[in-house]
């Protein structure tokens, strides 16, 4: 009879079990309808800098796995001959605002009244030379004077009448200044060497190498001593937040997952710890399912490549890592598109 009872309880402990199995599986299917889980892996965006001139490579300030930031100066090149050429560029600016300052004050009032002091003693010598024609000519009608003597007396006195003009012209172009078309030359030149400047300035700003992004410098392709080229890359800059997972979503799921829907990734190193993500990117152009995520027997189904951003201060992320994705179905756009951690996407 005990062993009966023992029977009968053994089959109802059963019929319980799998009653809550039933029960289970019936819940987790509901769940399931509700969520989509994708696989992918980590990728890391890069960025190979260079600098944007060419020069022997003088210092560089970072190394291998250092975290850097927006704006870091990272290497420099030597910038002697730069230097030089800037120095020159300046003194030469320098003296074209002089002439352009020159020009722009016109006529001092001491040139002015040496140009009128100089007319005052041309018109003197006007004078005296006439007086001397004028007796000479008086001499000669008393025979006490030759004819040559009264022609040297006249052209001493037509000289003395021209350079009085002279002297007049350039007492009036002192009183007048500068012509407007000089200044405006002087102007032109001085806008050239202002831009030659510029120009220097930034071929010596060229000459050091600056973080675009916070990021960890991955690779550190050349040293001090190497010649550097605007197409060599020095250093290899990895942006670490936000980080993205790519993973593959199939025709059917499309319409249920809108561009910047909210997404949890776990990974297999860290599996207490949840990321927050979103879905940045959804391809336009489907693809074959790739040999490394899907069986063979799938590989024949087309897809979509998604690109899951992903919040990544701490640098937990590694490429390549492994990662599991969540995506709750049907989420409203409008809520979904303010996602970012703070950082460029």
């Amino acid at each position: 009879m005990s062993k009966r009872k023992i029977i009968i309880a053994i089959v109802a402990l059963i019929l319980v079990v799998v009653i809550a199995l039933l029960w289970w599986r019936a819940d987790l299917e509901d769940s399931n309808d509700s969520k989509l889980q994708l696989y992918g892996n980590v990728d890391i965006r890069e960025a190979l800098l260079a600098f944007n001139s060419s020069e022997h490579i003088a210092a560089i300030h970072v190394q291998e796995g250092d975290r850097v930031t927006k704006g870091q100066l990272l290497a420099q090149l030597h910038t002697e001959l730069l230097d030089a050429k800037l120095a020159e560029v300046e003194a030469n600016l320098l003296a074209q605002q002089q002439t352009v300052a020159k020009l722009e004050a016109g006529s001092r009032t001491e040139e002015i009244s040496q140009g009128k002091a100089e007319l005052k003693a041309a018109s003197a010598k006007v004078k005296s030379t006439r007086d001397s024609y004028k007796r000479i000519v008086r001499l000669l009608e008393k025979n006490l004077a030759s004819a040559e003597d009264v022609e040297n007396a006249q052209s001493l006195a037509d000289v003395a009448e021209a350079q009085m003009e002279v002297s007049t012209q350039a007492l009036a172009l002192l009183q007048a200044g500068p012509r407007k078309e000089d200044i405006a030359v002087a102007r032109a030149e001085l806008a050239a060497r202002e831009a030659g400047l510029v120009l220097a300035e930034q071929r010596l700003e060229d000459t050091n190498l600056y973080a675009p992004a916070d990021g960890v410098i991955r690779n550190r392709i050349l040293e001090p001593g190497d010649m550097a080229f605007p197409a060599t890359p020095v250093l290899t800059l990895a942006f670490v937040d936000p980080v993205w997972v790519r993973a593959y979503l199939s025709e059917t799921m499309l319409g249920q997952v809108p561009l910047g829907a909210k997404a949890l990734i776990h990974t297999d190193s860290y599996p207490e710890k949840t990321y927050q993500g979103w879905v940045g990117y959804i391809s336009s152009t489907a693809e074959f399912t790739p040999k490394s995520v899907q069986t063979e027997e799938l590989r024949t189904r087309l897809v979509y490549s998604v690109r899951i951003y992903v919040c990544n201060a701490q640098g937990e992320l590694r490429l390549g890592m492994p990662a599991t994705i969540t995506i709750a179905l049907n989420q409203n756009l409008d809520a979904t598109t303010s996602n970012h951690c703070g950082s460029q996407r």
